[in-house]
């Protein structure tokens, strides 16, 4: 089946689409040992598509990180603006890294926990596309004591706003504590959940990212993620280094 080159690079986890055409245009991109033009179709199965290693080079210089949000901080890489008093995940990075790297996905001003950022708009696709169904998990805790129907009601999935949430892995830590993976990130989603079922979420912490989790990092800390974190990470969601 015949598709546009950008797509095929991007479905393979190379580039994003929009960098794909860049490098067309730039004569790094050959199809069947003939430099591609903007705008080719390719048939990913029967033709051979290749990059130049500057493309590969490029992709071995992009940055993930990995940081614990903190409560009262909204995630936005928007410059903060004099009039407004609500800090952003920009204004609490390093100010090396501003407008460098960018949150992929988002936690509510309210929720902690796992926040990547980077510049690999391929990586942040794939993350946050909901066809992609990679796992995000939260630590719940609730006011008081939830029933294990009430938990499974959430893991079956049930409908918000017209539409039903997917099925989730519920486990539980406590009688008012609980961890869920989701596989999609609908607007306040669990605290919208919970509060169907009856139990108003008190704190809501998210501890794992697909293969990336770091209990020890503390609030407001952020970090580069390790050699080994990156690549597993990026094996998890079909994506070439």
């Amino acid at each position: 089946m015949q598709e546009r080159i950008q797509k095929i690079l991007s479905a393979r986890g190379i580039c994003s689409r929009r960098k794909a055409e860049e490098y067309i245009e730039r004569g790094l991109v050959t199809v069947n040992g003939v430099v591609a033009k903007l705008g080719q179709k390719a048939d990913p199965e029967s033709d051979t598509i290749e990059v130049d290693g500057e493309v590969t080079q490029e992709r071995k210089e992009m940055l993930y990180y990995v940081m614990n949000k903190p409560k009262g901080v909204i995630t936005s890489n928007v410059e903060k603006r004099d009039d407004d008093d609500v800090p952003s995940v920009r204004d609490i990075l390093p100010k090396e890294l501003q407008g460098k790297i960018y949150p992929v996905g988002r936690l509510d001003k309210e929720t902690t926990g796992l926040l990547l950022l980077t510049n690999d708009g391929v990586v942040a696709y794939r993350l946050t596309h909901p066809k992609f169904y990679h796992e995000k998990e939260y630590q719940v805790d609730v006011a008081d004591e939830i029933k294990d129907g009430q938990l499974q009601k959430l893991a079956e999935g049930m409908t918000i706003s017209g539409e039903k949430t997917k099925p989730a892995t519920v486990k539980r830590l406590d009688k008012n504590i609980f961890t869920i993976a989701l596989t999609e990130g609908k607007n306040r989603q669990i605290r919208r959940m919970c509060q169907k079922v009856g139990s108003p979420v008190n704190r809501l912490k998210r501890i794992r990212i697909m293969t990336l989790e770091d209990s020890k990092l503390q609030e407001g800390e952020i970090r580069l993620l390790t050699t080994d974190e990156r690549d597993t990470l990026l094996e998890s969601i079909n994506v070439d280094l």
